[in-house]
């Protein structure tokens, strides 16, 4: 008898909760808004409740998540990336999820919404930067740097230097990666059992180092210049004035928009024939541990977002590496950009750490890299303090 009173409870208890939640409300950034929105129409057609989706700046959904949870305000449902997790958890913002069909999902981007043994979101994909180039210049692309090097020098030297050969966001941590990290740089060192370090930094070591002096190699040979940042980028090649970038597959609509003639490739080998190792990232949904509606709020994540379908509905209108392998198989057949992305990213992409201490990283990284490749600071120098501003954070 009370066992079956308990049910009955909990049962009273999830239609009290559903028929009070009029609504859930999701922060996310501009490039999911369209298809949310779609997706929220479907879901009210179904179950009878509205979700409204609020476009927030994707550099601004955690900041401003951080300040308005607490205090029990902000969004039912954020959609962002999966280094978040450790720090929103830390700070007990997020509410486990009881993902169904974990074993549909590829190990990595599901491993990155997961922190000390529990799953903190529902990932939908995930990316990471490549070389993409427009054909139009460039018919082979480069294999080594020092080939990127010369056919960039060639290409401004053919058109004038009304055409860019080489560009990227090469001050932003997250883009220049690959060259910290496949030279032998690391954020983080792991103990035997494989757990996060975060005592261990490795963003100052001779690898990190010969990294930077890569980057400021193309500096220095006037490949890349003061005022390259990604908005620079992302218009030049828009405009079929840019012969190669470093991006990642959510800008490949809006390059297909423009009638761009592009493909990708692998970022090129580094210098000794060493792989680059750029950091790719998992995108996914995110539930509020603080939310009046979070009983709801799961049972959209879980029983409408996480499917097949859905994913798939998602993917056709945010073209990333689908974190869910048998949309993945749908892709492939039907994108071969997405496929190269995701052949590529499962080579030699690394998972950014997901603990809290990374939120100490961006700034540092980026202030040394503005040191470094503007001002002139010793890479040496500009590296040992960004270290020592990363420990002085942690503690």
């Amino acid at each position: 008898m009370r066992k079956w009173l308990t049910v009955v409870l909990a049962v009273l208890f999830v239609f009290l909760a559903f028929a009070q939640a009029k609504k859930i409300t999701i922060w996310t950034s501009e490039a999911q808004v369209p298809i949310l929105k779609k997706l929220a129409d479907q879901y009210k057609a179904k179950y009878g409740v509205q979700v409204d989706v609020i476009q927030v700046n994707f550099g601004d959904i955690k900041s401003k998540f951080l300040t308005a949870a607490p205090a029990g305000e902000g969004p039912d449902i954020i959609v962002g990336a999966h280094d978040w997790v450790g720090e929103l958890v830390v700070n007990g913002l997020l509410e486990p999820i009881n993902l169904p069909e974990k074993e549909k999902y590829f190990p990595a981007p599901l491993q990155g919404f997961t922190y000390n043994g529990k799953v903190y979101g529902v990932p939908y994909a995930f990316d990471g930067p490549a070389l993409m180039y427009n054909k139009d210049y460039v018919q082979n692309p480069p294999k080594t740097f020092d080939e990127l090097i010369a056919l960039a020098k060639k290409i401004e030297k053919d058109y004038g230097g009304e055409v860019r050969g080489f560009i990227y966001d090469y001050k932003n941590f997250y883009f220049s990666s690959f060259a910290f990290f496949g030279m032998g740089g690391y954020v983080f060192g792991t103990d035997k059992m494989g757990k996060i370090n975060v005592k261990d930094v490795g963003l100052a070591n001779t690898g990190a180092i010969e990294g930077l002096k890569l980057i400021k190699k193309l500096v220095d040979e006037k490949i890349l210049t003061p005022g390259d940042n990604y908005n620079t980028m992302d218009g030049l090649f828009k405009d079929g004035l840019a012969a190669m970038i470093i991006n990642g597959p959510w800008a490949v609509p809006g390059y297909k928009q423009a009638g761009i003639n592009f493909d990708v490739a692998p970022i090129p080998d580094l210098p000794g024939g060493k792989k680059p190792k750029p950091f790719f990232g998992a995108q996914g949904f995110m539930v509020n541990a603080k939310s009046k509606n979070k009983l709801f709020a799961l049972d959209f994540l879980t029983r409408f977002i996480a499917t097949k379908d859905i994913m798939y509905q998602i993917w056709q209108a945010d073209p990333r590496c689908p974190s869910r392998t048998d949309v993945n198989e749908l892709v492939m057949a039907k994108d071969p950009l997405t496929k190269k992305f995701a052949d590529f990213l499962g080579k030699y992409g690394l998972p950014m750490p997901n603990v809290p201490e990374m939120a100490a990283v961006w700034g540092a990284m980026g202030d040394a890299l503005a040191k470094a490749l503007d001002q002139g600071v010793p890479a040496e120098k500009a590296l040992a303090d960004a270290v020592a501003q990363i420990k002085a954070q942690i503690k």
